[in-house]
């Protein structure tokens, strides 16, 4: 059940990391409809808001960084801005100013209109019973197992990895592109998240699909994005160009790379 397991974290992961944040939050590149069907499924299974939510969410994140409209403002300490932003009630502010920001290319999407009407009916089944019922169908593995290891343990370390990026990539690393801002360069987070870990860069350069300077940096979101452009599912990658990257190291950088 354990290759199961991973194999449910990765599809799960490429859900949020290829989709409801490099596509629909940034839209740094563009999905044909099968990629984006996909990567909806995959979101469902990765149950942590469906996309037009979490995408809302995460360009107030980036418009507010670390003010009273971030909805996981870091300046708030480490086990805010990880979980316990999910435990209280939205500052005002997060309320007030996320209804300024512009959503309607994320409600024009049919595949984001149709998995928010259905979310918690995908949720049940990809989060839970699909994980669960496959290894006992096909090879014989316990209920048990199978729901507590591909289901459970799965959700469990796919979340904290997932919330890792909001707290400790903001805390821990180095800022080689911009210093005047929290976020970092941690590839133990990108380790864990699939890529998303290059975080000083990302929020320097957020419309980046890469997320990350270094093609040869451990970032699998974007070997998966450049696997379905050469399938022909996604096109117009967009890239903050090389001098655009040194000058602006010159410029905000710590000098630390």
């Amino acid at each position: 059940v354990g290759p199961h397991a991973y194999f449910c974290f990765l599809l799960a992961a490429l859900g949020v990391t290829a989709g409801a944040h490099r596509l629909w939050s940034h839209r740094s590149y563009k999905a044909k409809l099968p990629l984006r069907i996909f990567l909806a499924v995959a979101n469902s299974m990765a149950f942590q808001n469906d996309i037009f939510e979490w995408s809302r969410d995460h360009r107030a994140h980036h418009k507010y960084s670390e003010t009273d409209a971030d909805p996981h403002n870091a300046r708030r300490g480490f086990f805010f801005s990880h979980i316990g932003w999910l435990f209280v009630r939205k500052h005002p502010d997060v309320i007030e100013k996320g209804r300024k920001l512009d959503v309607t290319d994320l409600l024009a999407d049919p595949v984001v209109r149709i998995q928010r009407k259905y979310y918690k009916i995908s949720v049940v089944l990809m989060c839970f019973v699909v994980p669960t019922l496959v290894p006992w169908y096909i090879w014989g593995e316990s209920l048990w197992n199978s729901y507590f290891l591909a289901s459970i343990l799965r959700y469990t370390i796919s979340l904290n990895v997932a919330w890792l990026v909001n707290s400790a990539a903001h805390m821990y690393g180095n800022r080689p592109y911009d210093k005047h801002i929290s976020p970092r360069q941690n590839p133990l987070v990108a380790l864990g998240a699939i890529g998303e870990g290059f975080h000083n860069y990302h929020h320097t350069f957020p419309f980046d699909y890469s997320a990350s300077e270094f093609g040869l940096n451990f970032n699998p979101t974007t070997w998966f994005i450049d696997f379905m452009y050469w399938l022909g599912l996604a096109t117009d990658r967009k890239r903050a160009t090389k001098p655009m990257i040194e000058a602006r190291k010159a410029r905000t950088g710590d000098s630390s790379a």
